[in-house]
């Protein structure tokens, strides 16, 4: 069955667009609901439990209520948490004993996006199987269950307290962050009020910045995706280091005492250098998009390299098919399946202080025998049917380009999932014969739609 509301990671759009619309959320919490109750083994008069958490996006606010009104009216007890990062809602679910977890977030998108995803009880990713499921209740009509069985809502009032200390409890006991200023970008996001009293309690001077969270000013101009922001804010403050959230927190950048920025293989690559020098470091998965450089630098360590598919969700199933522990994207969502079920970067940030702590280098020396080969990345718009991976053109120059680099570079041609825009990307050694393969690549497929 392919499914019609669910993407990669849970269900987004455009708010008072379909599907972030108030009736069909609060269909979705319903449907979400109705699949609960049937998969649960529940003793007579008892009700599974859902716990909600939100960024700080204004339309929070109104799809909370859809959701919660949805989940009573299947019979589901609602626990709201108000805005938490995405993966203190995986935490809070697998420690409070729930039977699912539900974030209200578009992550790094505009104020003007918003998004419902799921987490298991275990605080994994539903998978696809009941996903599948809640989209199959949606086409049925919206249903209530009698008034004796109507779920509950409470909302908890120490949600924000209990993830710090969970976020605490994975920097190793025998450290601290004394002595370190840390410039700390929260993106006016979920993270505001929670990631700058993790690092303070482990002793570092916090600086933080963009935690003044309107409900419009998520992400605009600030947090992981625009890490200019964070290099300025560590300039200006004199700062060792600096840590830079998205939306929801999930996502992680860093940068050093100059601004230089080091994106998540880098940053995935200290943490695993840590893990081999500990004798600790089983294999890394990384995915399509992960440098070339960074893949040969894993390898060095004489452990196995995975990768999977774009987006974090493809990158656990990978760490659990591969038995791995550590694995990451380079957009900077980090996973550390030996401290967490999905990614965080709050815990991803500690890993990489620890190690440096650890090891007494700065980022730059952490990263100084890894060297990344230049990659181009070109988008192509795309006519809609167009069938790129058939047209002999475009296959033929493919072909020749992986035929020219051999095994010292990578041609990689794949669909966006959000924009039609096919995405040619090559990566070599030579920054001339990258930007000369890539070019011709994507002239060829203007050619075979035109």
């Amino acid at each position: 069955m392919s499914r019609k509301y669910f993407g990669t990671d849970g269900v987004r759009g455009k708010v008072g667009e379909m599907p972030i619309t108030p009736d069909f959320v609060m269909r979705l919490g319903y449907a979400a609901g109705k699949t609960l109750v049937g998969r649960e083994q529940l003793k007579q008069g008892e009700h599974p439990a859902v716990l909600i958490g939100k960024d700080t996006r204004i339309s929070g606010y109104m799809l909370e209520a859809a959701l919660e009104a949805g989940f009573a009216a299947a019979g589901v007890d609602v626990m709201l948490a108000g805005p938490i990062p995405t993966p203190a809602v995986a935490y809070l679910t697998r420690a409070l004993r729930l039977q699912a977890g539900v974030v209200i977030s578009a992550s790094h998108n505009p104020y003007d996006d918003n998004g419902i995803k799921f987490f298991s009880a275990g605080g994994t990713k539903l998978p696809d199987a009941v996903e599948e499921q809640i989209e199959a209740y949606l086409e049925e009509p919206l249903g209530c269950v009698d008034s004796a069985r109507l779920g509950k809502a409470r909302r908890i009032d120490d949600a924000a307290g209990r993830y710090i200390e969970f976020c605490k409890s994975t920097f190793p006991n025998d450290l601290d962050l004394r002595g370190m200023r840390i410039a700390l970008d929260c993106a006016n996001g979920a993270a505001y009020n929670i990631a700058p009293k993790v690092f303070h309690e482990l002793g570092a001077d916090v600086i933080a910045v963009a935690v003044e969270p309107n409900g419009r000013n998520i992400n605009d101009g600030v947090g992981a995706t625009v890490p200019a922001h964070l290099s300025a804010a560590v300039k200006r403050s004199g700062a060792h280091i600096g840590i830079s959230l998205d939306g929801d927190a999930d996502r992680l950048v860093m940068c050093d005492a100059n601004g230089t920025v080091y994106d998540g293989d880098k940053l995935l690559y200290v943490i695993a250098r840590a893990q081999y020098a500990q004798g600790r470091l089983g294999g890394v998965v990384g995915t399509l998009m992960s440098n070339l450089g960074f893949e040969l630098a894993i390898r060095r360590f004489g452990v196995p390299f995975h990768r999977a598919k774009v987006g974090d969700r493809y990158v656990l199933e990978k760490l659990y098919e591969s038995a791995c522990t550590l694995g990451g994207e380079n957009s900077g969502h980090i996973i550390c399946l030996d401290r967490h079920t999905t990614g965080d970067g709050i815990v991803s940030a500690l890993q990489v202080l620890a190690a440096l702590r650890q090891s007494g280098e700065s980022l730059a020396q952490a990263c100084a025998d890894l060297v990344f080969y230049p990659q181009l990345l070109l988008n192509v718009r795309m006519q809609q049917g167009f069938d790129w991976a058939d047209n002999p053109a475009v296959c033929a120059a493919v072909k020749a380009a992986e035929d020219e680099l051999g095994a010292s570079g990578r041609v990689l041609l794949r669909p966006s999932g959000t924009e039609p825009v096919l995405r040619v990307m090559v990566e070599a050694a030579d920054a001339a014969v990258v930007e000369r393969l890539a070019g011709g690549i994507a002239r060829e497929v203007e050619k075979a739609m035109a």
